[in-house]
């Protein structure tokens, strides 16, 4: 117990020295709005391959029927598929880009450098890592880390959402422009993304830099801890709220 009490306070004092605020943890929040969850449902195609998403009904299953799935090129080439990983009742979604060569070879989302960049903001505003659910647009390394093609995102899209019908997330972290113009289905600037939310089928998005932008560019820190403390403060709303 003591040296619980010790870690805990120690955390406290990295976060208010490194960001010069600490949030509390809050209760659990209010499920997703009634009508997310048929609008998101609604999207996933019907036709083969997609049709047997219908009949899946949890996590494991979904995760290994994308194993064994072969949608695009990408899927016959990577190492490992990149599903995702976390709290299959999280509260919070974060979504990533693509898979990197360290995800590739380990089989989950954000492991290397970026990946620890990512630890540290959730822990900042008081998301432990394990209690969020943390997927990418693509479950499959493009060469060469380069953007996805619209077709590969156009193929992988229904996994993601059949990935958000089951998790039922509260709230959305998107981490750099491709996750949120893939998401949100629109051709915006990361620029003009960023700072606000944005609704998808009911859920508030937030989109910011990824954490590699980060690592390549420490100046775009400031601009990304004031979307994730935005992104705390209404997640606490939405908690606190009748």
């Amino acid at each position: 117990m003591n040296h619980e009490f010790h870690r805990l306070r120690h955390t406290i004092a990295w976060h208010v020295a490194a960001y010069g605020r600490f949030f509390p943890v809050s209760n659990a929040p209010r499920s997703m709005p009634v009508s997310s969850l048929p609008m998101i449902e609604s999207r996933i195609p019907t036709t083969p391959p997609y049709d047997a998403l219908s009949g899946i009904g949890t996590l494991g299953e979904l995760e290994a029927w994308v194993a064994g799935a072969v949608l695009i090129p990408l899927d016959e080439t990577r190492i490992k598929p990149v599903f995702g990983t976390g709290n299959p009742d999280a509260d919070l979604m974060v979504i990533g880009e693509a898979p990197g060569a360290d995800e590739d070879r380990q089989g989950e989302p954000f492991v290397g450098r970026a990946g620890k960049l990512l630890t540290k903001i959730l822990e900042a505003i008081s998301f432990a890592r394990e209690d969020v659910y943390i997927a990418n647009i693509l479950k499959s390394r493009p060469p060469d880390n380069r953007k996805p093609h619209a077709d590969e995102v156009a193929a992988h899209m229904p996994i993601l959402l059949k990935q958000m019908a089951l998790v039922r997330p509260k709230l959305i972290l998107c981490v750099g422009r491709t996750a949120g113009t893939s998401l949100l289905g629109v051709e915006s600037s990361l620029k003009d993304l960023r700072g606000r939310f944005h609704d998808f089928h009911g859920i508030p998005v937030m989109v910011t830099y990824h954490p590699a932008a980060l690592l390549r560019n420490p100046n775009w820190k400031r601009p990304t801890w004031e979307d994730v403390q935005k992104l705390r403060d209404h997640y606490d709303t939405l908690v606190t709220s009748p």
